[in-house]
């Protein structure tokens, strides 16, 4: 899988999910991304594209389920290092004020 962002986008991106982490609106790991999912409070998911096929299939049927829009992210060394982690699949972000600004962000730089 490709990531749907640009370099220079990834930077901004990550930045706003370490803010996310720091002010207690992300989760990470694929569990926790899972259970946020389930209770429905997940405004948005972080995927990292070279996740292990493993890692996405347990989180990736879920969110389509709950229809929790997916943006296929930096690699998992990077959003893990936004995070503070060696490395992370997946990061999820509740609050939906953040979610609208990394939407944003990432429609005014996708890849072509």
């Amino acid at each position: 899988m490709q990531p749907n962002v640009d370099s220079a986008t990834q930077r901004r991106l990550l930045g706003l999910v370490g803010l996310g982490m720091r002010a207690g609106t992300a989760v990470v790991g694929v569990d926790r991304v899972r259970e946020a999912a389930r209770r429905g409070h997940l405004a948005l998911a972080i995927v990292a594209p070279d996740a292990a096929q493993n890692s996405l299939f347990k989180v990736m049927p879920l969110l389509t389920a709950k229809r929790v829009e997916v943006v296929m992210g930096p690699p998992a060394g990077s959003l893990g290092a936004a995070v503070g982690r060696p490395s992370t699949a997946a990061v999820g972000i509740l609050d939906p004020q953040l979610a609208r600004g990394m939407r944003r962000l990432i429609q005014g730089g996708r890849s072509a």
